[in-house]
């Protein structure tokens, strides 16, 4: 009698134990089948992280900096745990720093463009996740020069070479030669022109051609005009800043002739008497000059009166200005240099040495243009050069390292060292 009890007394536990069971099983489903499932925030062909990313890049490319920021943004919208487009928000934070004088708001936005950074890392699932995110540091740090910051760069760069990429998933830099690019563009800012010559020159062999071909083959011929342009000569801090600048200006003509020519030692060592350059100075002190950074050296081409470089009259404010940020165009270049020519050689009939010409070499200057003198003057001494195309660009720009060649063989030309 007591096993059989014993034996309903067990049926009816595991009876109670089942229902339970099935009840609680039961309530599982239900409140996993009730529960709200996550609902994808971009849901169209074209509107994913990837394409977002995509068209971030390119509208930082073409400096269109809102337009980058706001696609990196619904990037992150669309997949908040996406890398690249953290990596794209660093880049475009650390352009704006640069554009920014404000000390405060520097401050905050490059915390901001390294919290962006060290986030792109951290999501960095991929090979191609680090590469865009290495690639993203060499960008960061070489706009925002912070302390050690080519150091930085180079240990970026350093990290790419060891990666294994596949090219294929590179949604935007489509090729590993762009990260050399890019380290090409760190040591031209930094003015080291012969590696980032050399930086170039590797992604021009990289491949026949590619996405990043062309822009090498500028900065590569843009570059190795400097390093010819700087080859022989001691060039100073002055110098190597101007060196890169696509067009300079009439305060970096005069830095340059006095502070990369030694312009005023030269010409004092025309003038016998001491106490004839002692009393020698500038007529007066230009108000657009007054807190200008090249503000003596101004002042010491004014004192030697060099054609081309004198004081002009303002309509404006009907005073005598220098005009420190005009452009200096290969025109005036020409008449500058030629000035300063005469006035080392004392040769005062070189001024009018191609008067009375009746057919010009160069079909953009008319020999009675007031630049023709000049201009033959510097082209027949080889000082300057005309283009193959045969015109001599008489109203184009002069970039920095044209401007030092110049400087460079006139003092050749002087056997002036």
């Amino acid at each position: 009698m007591g096993n059989r009890q014993w034996a309903i007394d067990n049926v009816q536990r595991d009876k109670r134990l089942w229902i339970l069971l099935s009840i609680t099983i039961f309530v599982l489903l239900f409140l996993s089948n009730c529960a709200p499932k996550e609902i994808a925030k971009c849901t169209s062909p074209e509107d994913n992280q990837q394409h977002h990313y995509l068209m971030g890049m390119k509208a930082l490319e073409d400096g269109r900096i809102d337009v980058a920021q706001s696609k990196f943004d619904r990037a992150i919208y669309c997949e908040e745990k996406f890398s690249p487009a953290h990596s794209g928000l660093a880049i475009v934070t650390a352009e704006r720093v640069k554009k920014q004088a404000d000390a405060g708001f520097r401050k905050v936005e490059v915390e901001r463009a390294l919290d962006y950074l060290k986030k792109a890392k951290k999501l960095a699932e991929t090979n191609e996740d680090r590469f865009n995110y290495l690639t993203a540091t060499i960008r960061v740090h070489t706009a925002l020069k912070l302390n050690n910051w080519l150091k930085t760069v180079e240990d970026a760069f350093g990290d790419i070479r060891e990666l294994k990429v596949d090219e294929n998933k590179l949604i935007y830099y489509q090729g590993t030669e762009s990260a050399s690019y890019f380290m090409g563009i760190a040591y031209l800012e930094a003015l080291e022109f012969q590696q980032a010559r050399d930086k170039f020159a590797d992604v021009l062999n990289a491949k026949r051609e590619g996405k990043w071909h062309e822009k090498a083959d500028r900065a590569w011929k843009k570059t190795d005009k400097i390093v010819r342009a700087i080859a022989g000569i001691t060039v100073g801090d002055v110098g190597r800043k101007i060196a890169v600048k696509d067009s300079i200006t009439r305060g970096d003509l005069a830095a340059l002739l006095v502070d990369e020519m030694k312009i005023d030692k030269l010409f004092a060592g025309r003038i016998p008497a001491q106490s004839r350059i002692d009393k020698m100075k500038a007529e007066f002190t230009p108000a657009d000059i007054l807190n200008y950074h090249f503000k003596e050296e101004i002042l010491t081409i004014l004192k030697w009166k060099v054609r081309g470089l004198e004081p002009k009259y303002d309509e404006m404010t009907k005073a005598y200005l220098f005009k420190p940020t005009d452009v200096v165009r290969r025109g005036e270049m020409a008449f500058i240099l030629e000035d300063v020519l005469i006035k080392l050689t004392g040769d005062e009939k070189m001024a009018t040495a191609f008067f009375g010409h009746s057919k010009s070499p160069f079909p953009d200057v008319r020999p009675t243009s007031p630049f023709y003198n000049a201009v033959m003057n510097m082209t027949t001494r080889g000082i300057m050069e005309g283009e193959l195309s045969g015109e001599f660009r008489i109203d184009s720009p002069v970039d920095g390292s044209e401007a030092i060649l110049a400087i460079r063989v006139l003092k050749q030309r002087m056997n002036v060292y």
